[in-house]
């Protein structure tokens, strides 16, 4: 006999409160581990404003320690770090500038993410039905087509592709530009050609993020239809006569499509990790390319910054993929245990 509404609700509710405090566990643990190592690597915010200063001495060393409070034990910092990260206080960027680091972060936030999950889409738009094909053609001309494809997609470097293509469209044919978000003359522009302008920009990276994602998630999907068209329900469908494509897209699709739910939710993370490459190639002004620069640099403040932004987006990948296993499997949804 099922169990109450209430009951399940009530289920459901300890098991995300349990959860939601296991997240604050390993979030801290993260922070913990991340502000441990970053002050291990060698050299120091203050070498860039001291060492190429013949000026500056090691009285000028210490001042600037005691400034930006490098002074003090690596457990007191992080301390008065994570004090200010409750309010929702980053600090101020060790550059020259000394902005604040959220000021900074928010300026190449949307760019990255805009970028990340407009290619996500096109990857889902394209690998769900590339898997299911391949699934349901199993062996034929365009299962062998499409394996050839993903074996160049996972053996080929994004970076080679990346200046192969900016060779071929942006110097021998003149099509696209080869760096940068926008042209020197985009202020002068009118909206829609503004639109087309960033959009030439962004067509070879938007490439490079799709095809190189593209490989991995169709062959997911290929190899989740294959299990699921195997299973006795199916047989069963099938013997029934159903048509096939109910049998695939109403009772297969669905289940096959939990170990997708899987890699997207691991893929949030990549948001930032998986930028620093193609968006030094390209030059663009992107969250990847600020984490990269702030590492040289070694600005703790934004490099904490944008680690901890990688930590939230990981917890909510997991919280967002647990959740869809919800919509996707009913008997997950309806249970409120835990898994």
């Amino acid at each position: 006999m099922p169990a109450p509404a209430s009951s399940r609700l009530t289920a459901l509710a300890r098991r995300m409160l349990r959860k939601l405090a296991w997240m604050v566990v390993v979030f801290l643990g993260i922070t913990v581990i991340s502000f441990w190592v970053i002050h291990l690597a060698p050299g120091s915010p203050t070498d860039l404003e001291t060492t190429m200063n013949p000026l500056a001495g090691a009285e000028a060393r210490k001042r600037l320690e005691s400034i930006y409070g490098l002074d003090q034990p690596l457990h007191v910092q992080y301390a008065q770090w994570l004090g200010r990260l409750v309010r929702l206080d980053f600090g101020n960027s060790m550059s020259s500038d000394g902005r604040p680091v959220m000021e900074r972060i928010r300026e190449r936030l949307p760019l990255t993410v805009g970028m990340n999950v407009a290619a996500l889409f096109l990857t889902l738009l394209l690998a769900v039905p590339i898997g299911v094909a391949s699934a349901h053609w199993q062996g034929g001309w365009f299962d062998r087509g499409m394996t050839v494809l993903v074996f160049i997609g996972f053996a080929m470097p994004g970076f080679w592709l990346a200046l192969l293509l900016m060779l071929f469209f942006g110097i021998h044919l003149g099509w696209l530009p080869l760096s940068g978000l926008t042209s020197l003359d985009y202020a002068t522009l009118s909206p829609w050609g503004k639109f087309l302008d960033v959009a030439r920009h962004l067509a070879l990276p938007l490439f490079i993020y799709t095809f190189g994602s593209l490989a991995g998630m169709s062959r997911f999907m290929r190899s989740a239809m294959l299990e699921v068209l195997r299973q006795d329900y199916i047989l069963t469908a099938r013997a029934k006569g159903l048509p096939t494509r109910t049998v695939i897209f109403r009772h297969a699709l669905r289940n096959a499509l939990l170990p997708v739910i899987t890699i997207l939710g691991l893929s949030l993370p990549g948001l930032i990790g998986g930028s620093v490459i193609i968006e030094s190639i390209f030059a663009l002004p992107g969250l990847g390319q600020l984490f990269y620069t702030a590492v040289m640099a070694r600005d703790y403040p934004l490099i904490m910054g944008n680690l901890v932004l990688g930590a939230v987006l990981t917890q909510a990948g997991n919280l967002i993929a647990d959740l869809c296993y919800g919509l996707a499997d009913p008997r997950i949804r309806n249970s409120g245990g835990d898994r």
